[in-house]
């Protein structure tokens, strides 16, 4: 039954082939890099990767494993650093394949590649597509980060030997009522991983329940995350001279930025509305003479939300065009990728994008290994046991919407005991939860030598 249900399944992803190709055409309209390489999306490599990865033992050196990690996005990517810095250490040899679905999970990736190492898309799950992938490539090992689980990707392993694990793996409940949804195809997915290392006991039963037999639970590795240090140093200097605090609206979505500038014009003084204000004059600082900085989770948004911003009426200087400092202006804008440390440390707090409108919220453990207390709104269901942790620790503070979370940041960076006690805690927080990536890479280690001395 499940190998028709699989056919089924086979048949539809291949037929909605051309409206994968079309959705690419679209998105690279604004960011060019899912234009790039789409042949690698359908299993079809240049002939310099294939001289690489091909048949030929004697180039492909049997002493160096080759280390498949998957990182869907962003996120994925940056926790897939952190484990992959650890596996390094312990497989000093090794050799990385790194495969992404996004343009921005692609461009994170490639600071991570060293000499020897391979970076592709990862192939869009027909038997087709997937077959030359692995057939091309011959991964020791292929590590999934957090959620990306691909039915025929998975069949495809199994066929071959090649091990296929779950590292940092989540699952919310809106997914696993998905997988419950689509059982008949989900189930044997799960089950045919060859290891599961979930972040949390909530996440392993969850994946449990899905089909998947978890191994272990390590915590999330991106707790062991460690801050660019030249970035933090640059931006806590930039901070020192802002002369007043500065708050982040950080990794905001869409719809977010618009529900912060209403919520600061709900809340202006009422002499603002006197027919001798000057509209243009600014709002920003109607919450207590604070410097906004805002970065926008997509950069293909930084030019929409920099003219949302100033269609409001405030000034915007961007991180692209600063040179010895950010400037004067109202608000400003982080358009650049890679520089949340230095985002983090020119911020005395930080308010959670994703989490003010129904998304999920986004990773605030980066925010508090760099000392940068958050202010999270309700939603936060992707990260949801990082955040009952964070606000647990004090690390973090949850409240009910835009409004209540600008207040409430206000009030904070305005009470320097207060703020310093919230940004003790944040660091304290991250280290109280250190030790996942260093747990799941011998797990990885373990698993290679299943695979017998040649793997290794």
């Amino acid at each position: 039954m499940s190998r028709v249900v699989r056919s089924l399944y086979s048949a539809l992803m291949v037929c909605a082939q051309p409206l994968l190709r079309s959705k690419l055409r679209r998105r690279g309209e604004t960011e060019p890099g899912y234009l790039e390489a789409v042949a690698e999306r359908f299993g079809r490599y240049p002939p310099a990767i294939d001289s690489i990865a091909g048949p030929d033992d004697a180039v492909r050196d049997d002493e160096a494993p080759l280390i498949w990690m998957h990182a869907v996005s962003l996120g994925e990517t940056r926790a897939a650093a952190i484990l992959l810095a650890e596996l390094r250490t312990l497989l000093p040899h090794l050799r990385l394949l790194l495969t992404h679905g996004t343009a921005t999970g692609r461009a994170e990736g490639a600071r991570l590649l060293r000499p020897g190492d391979m970076q592709v898309w990862q192939p869009w799950d027909t038997p087709g597509a997937v077959g030359r992938f692995l057939d091309t490539f011959r991964p020791s090992i292929g590590v999934l980060m957090e959620t990306e689980i691909w039915p025929n990707l998975v069949a495809g392993c199994q066929q071959r030997g090649i091990p296929l694990v779950l590292a940092n793996g989540r699952l919310n409940d809106k997914s696993l009522a998905g997988a419950r949804r689509w059982a008949w195809l989900a189930r044997p997915a799960y089950a045919g991983l060859a290891a599961v290392w979930a972040q949390t006991e909530a996440d392993a039963e969850r994946l449990r329940a899905a089909g998947a037999r978890v191994d272990g639970v390590f915590g999330n590795v991106k707790f062991d995350t460690v801050p660019d240090a030249d970035q933090l140093a640059q931006g806590r200097a930039w901070r020192d001279a802002a002369g007043r605090p500065v708050l982040l609206l950080a990794s905001s979505r869409e719809g977010e930025e618009a529900m912060w500038i209403d919520a600061l014009k709900a809340n202006r003084p009422p002499a603002l509305d006197s027919p001798a204000h000057d509209a243009t004059e600014s709002i920003a600082f109607d919450h207590g003479a604070v410097q906004w900085l805002v970065v926008p989770r997509h950069p293909q948004r930084f030019a929409d939300v920099r003219q949302l911003i100033e269609s409001a009426g405030l000034t915007v200087s961007c991180r692209s065009d600063w040179a010895a400092s950010p400037g004067t202006a109202d608000v400003w804008l982080g358009d650049s990728l890679g520089e949340m440390a230095l985002y983090y440390g020119l911020a005395h707090a930080a308010l959670l994008g994703g989490s003010f409108a129904p998304l999920g919220g986004q990773n605030l453990i980066e925010a508090a290994a760099c000392g940068c207390p958050v202010v999270t709104g309700p939603h936060t269901f992707n990260f949801a046991e990082a955040a009952r942790l964070a606000c647990d620790a004090g690390a973090a503070l949850r409240v009910a919407d835009m409004a209540e979370s600008i207040d409430t940041a206000t009030r904070l960076v305005h009470d320097p005991q207060r703020l310093q006690a919230a940004q003790d805690k944040a660091l304290a927080f991250t280290r109280a939860h250190r030790g996942a990536a260093l747990s799941t890479a011998m797990a990885v280690v373990q698993r290679l030598r299943l695979q017998g001395p040649a793997s290794l």
